[in-house]
């Protein structure tokens, strides 16, 4: 399964949010990948604790390998190489965890003719080795959102299963920019389908993740004025019909993480630990991150029976 996580802006929550996806899902027993297209700043590894490629990889990053210059891109085991201290004792029955990064200082590059191949050719590979691929895409209707949008309408794979997270914070502007990014003129949708995908069936894989969500009815603001309460509670329901209005309502989100200060701060992976022990985070974010993990393969979660 593909799982191509997208945003129209930047500062999401996308690169931070799909890292404990995919840690979750390893968590879990599955074989993850994690594949850092976000050209223009491949950071990935800086959520895996991963000192060595914290932007990026030196040598035979994503860049190198599409471009042609090597065969086969670098690869790091995420349990034997971060520095995080509670990922390094790999849990029992976990899956492997496999961060492919971009090079550092790569940026953004043009996409079609061999470029589409090679990157047709990893896919395809990843698919057969991993249970599970979440590739990061660049922010925007980006050169990496058009290599995808054109290498999953390749036939070689046609019968390779796929699915979209759209990621958005919580705000008027973020809603707007999300939804343009999958139903305007130059959206996901339409791009795809001028790359021969059929409409329903992409419209069909592509589900929306609202990151960073303050609750106006947790503790956190508890010792807000009734004056700032009433005000969330009328911003939260007037997002949630803007949303709707946008076709981004909540038919169609898979979920949502909530305002959580490690996200904010450290961008880093949550643990149970982080939880339990020392009570850094709040439970309700992690619960959050596990259930949008489980829902990435509950097709009952994509409109399929």
């Amino acid at each position: 399964m593909l799982v191509f996580a997208a945003s129209d802006k930047g500062g999401t929550g996308r690169s931070v949010t799909s890292a404990n996806l995919a840690y979750q899902r390893a968590l879990t027993g599955d074989h993850v990948a994690y594949v850092d297209f976000d050209f223009g700043s491949p950071t990935a590894a800086a959520v895996f604790d991963v000192p060595d490629a914290m932007r990026g990889t030196e040598e035979r990053g994503l860049h190198s390998y599409l471009e042609g210059e090597v065969t086969e891109p670098a690869r790091i085991d995420v349990w034997r190489q971060t520095e995080h201290p509670r990922l390094r004792a790999r849990p029992n029955q976990s899956g492997r965890l496999v961060l492919l990064p971009g090079d550092a200082g790569g940026g953004e590059f043009a996409t079609a003719g061999d470029a589409l191949e090679r990157c047709v050719d990893l896919l395809l590979r990843l698919n057969s080795e991993f249970d599970l691929i979440i590739v990061d895409l660049s922010a925007g209707r980006s050169y990496a959102v058009d290599m995808v949008l054109a290498a999953t309408a390749h036939p070689q794979m046609r019968h390779v299963p796929f699915r979209w997270l759209v990621f958005h914070r919580w705000t008027r502007q973020h809603v707007v920019a999300a939804a343009g990014l999958v139903h305007k003129d130059h959206g996901i949708v339409k791009g795809g389908v001028e790359r021969g995908h059929d409409e329903e069936a992409l419209q069909g894989a592509i589900r929306f993740v609202r990151a960073a969500v303050p609750d106006p009815d947790s503790p956190l603001w508890a010792q807000g004025s009734p004056a700032q309460a009433a005000w969330m509670q009328s911003c939260d329901e007037a997002l949630r019909r803007l949303a709707a209005e946008h076709r981004v309502g909540d038919s169609v989100v898979l979920g949502v993480v909530p305002l959580e200060p490690i996200l904010q701060w450290r961008e880093q992976l949550i643990t149970e630990e982080d939880v339990l022990s020392t009570q850094i985070a709040n439970k309700e974010t992690l619960e959050a991150l596990e259930e949008i993990a489980r829902r990435l393969t509950d097709d009952s979660c994509w409109g399929r029976p």
